[in-house]
């Protein structure tokens, strides 16, 4: 999968994109990133005590920012049959703003190659966040997102703009304990 370079270097200098993700269209940026994550807010007008979701490519980036990692995780993403977020607590290193109030972060595996692009590029996690204004619904396709959201993003990921993508991922939250909340099925 061959993304723009200029996609790339928005990323890496801290800028925003709007892009197909294995979900549904997402707006995007390096989850290290507290400024972009900000800007993200803004574009959405979300309020500030929302998180964020993540994407990232493997296993091995998720312990990098969660230290204390269940290993029921690895059952419980094998055995998904469809995209599953699972919420993980006491995360470090990411920005402030894509953390729950507990310290929590959900962070989703992705196996969809722009996602896998976007990320490799980039070394880090990346925010997957609907691209709609808060409160509206998400968009279907690339055509029904609207238009303030294309306005305000730095870059748009243009691939798979005519595709339906509709599915939300499930949402599951791990303790500590390895207790398991389904929070979205």
């Amino acid at each position: 999968m061959t993304i723009d370079p200029a996609i790339i270097e928005a990323l890496k200098t801290g800028k925003t994109i709007l892009y197909p993700s294995d979900t549904i269209w997402g707006i995007g940026c390096d989850a290290t990133n507290e400024e972009a994550c900000q800007r993200i807010l803004e574009i959405k007008e979300r309020p500030a005590d929302k998180s964020f979701i993540l994407l990232a490519d493997s296993f091995q980036m998720i312990e990098k920012y969660i230290p204390e990692f269940p290993d029921v995780c690895y059952d419980l993403v094998d055995l998904s049959d469809k995209p599953l977020t699972i919420i993980y607590p006491n995360a470090q290193g990411l920005a402030p703003s894509v953390l729950a109030q507990d310290g929590s972060v959900g962070i989703r595996l992705t196996k969809d190659p722009v996602c896998l692009s976007l990320i490799r590029s980039i070394r880090k996690p990346l925010v997957s966040t609907s691209a709609n204004i808060s409160g509206m619904p998400f968009p279907t396709n690339f055509s029904t997102i609207d238009p303030k959201i294309k306005e305000r993003v730095d870059a748009i990921v243009e691939l798979r703009t005519n595709e339906q993508l509709t599915t939300p991922s499930q949402i599951i939250k791990i303790g500590l304990d390895s207790s398991i909340q389904v929070i979205r099925s």
